[in-house]
């Protein structure tokens, strides 16, 4: 029930935003993960971030698509509970300090063996429109162990105009989605985020509205 619930809703809603909402620039389709276990590591401006990328999924594998996303904002009453978990499908992610990093990540270690995609804001939380936070390490120690599991960078640059944060108005824009290759392993947490902040810094230079900008 709660599939059919997320593809009537994609289909109904998201993927018409998207597609008609708002004037997609986007490269690099071909490296977005199909099939998983795979993570999707992208730079965060809006709530509208989780919408674009989940909704250039066919829906026939949108199910398989999970957010991480905070538990202390997403399951903060039942009504958004109810449609962060039954209708996105978010893996709720303790952000209190308090949880073991074993216990942390057991529900993104058991969405990864049932080969889904992940998709995280390695920032942690939405920045500033258009600009980028630094990186947090959640994710190397994510994959660390795993072999089967490989991380693609994406970078967005628009969402934060469209709907910027502390927003409830939707303002369609222009807007660049640059999938980059993935990144299959790295030996520690620094070289991880040196990786990543080199990719997104080139990937940052594909964006057409960041350069319409100047």
């Amino acid at each position: 029930m709660d599939k059919l619930l997320k593809i009537i809703f994609f289909g109904l809603f998201i993927k018409p935003l998207v597609t008609i909402g708002l004037g997609l620039n986007i490269i690099g389709r071909q490296n977005l993960p199909i099939n998983g276990p795979a993570i999707i590591a992208a730079n965060h401006n809006s709530h509208l971030d989780t919408m674009v990328l989940m909704g250039m999924y066919p829906l026939s594998v949108i199910h398989k698509v999970r957010p991480v996303a905070a538990a202390d904002y997403f399951l903060a009453n039942k009504i958004v509970a109810w449609f962060s978990l039954k209708i996105i499908g978010i893996i709720p992610l303790d952000r209190s300090g308090k949880t073991k990093r074993d216990l942390l990540f057991a529900g993104c270690h058991e969405a990864l063996d049932n080969d889904q995609i992940l998709l995280i804001f390695p920032e942690g939380s939405r920045g500033k429109p258009e600009q980028m936070s630094r990186l947090k390490k959640g994710i190397y120690y994510l994959i660390k162990d795993r072999n089967d599991t490989q991380v693609t960078p994406v970078v967005m640059h628009g969402l934060g105009r469209s709907l910027p944060r502390g927003e409830a108005l939707f303002v369609p824009f222009n807007c660049d989605v640059i999938i980059g290759e993935k990144i299959t392993h790295c030996d520690s947490s620094k070289e991880f985020l040196e990786i990543m902040s080199r990719k997104y810094v080139k990937l940052l230079d594909y964006c057409i509205t960041r350069h319409n900008e100047h």
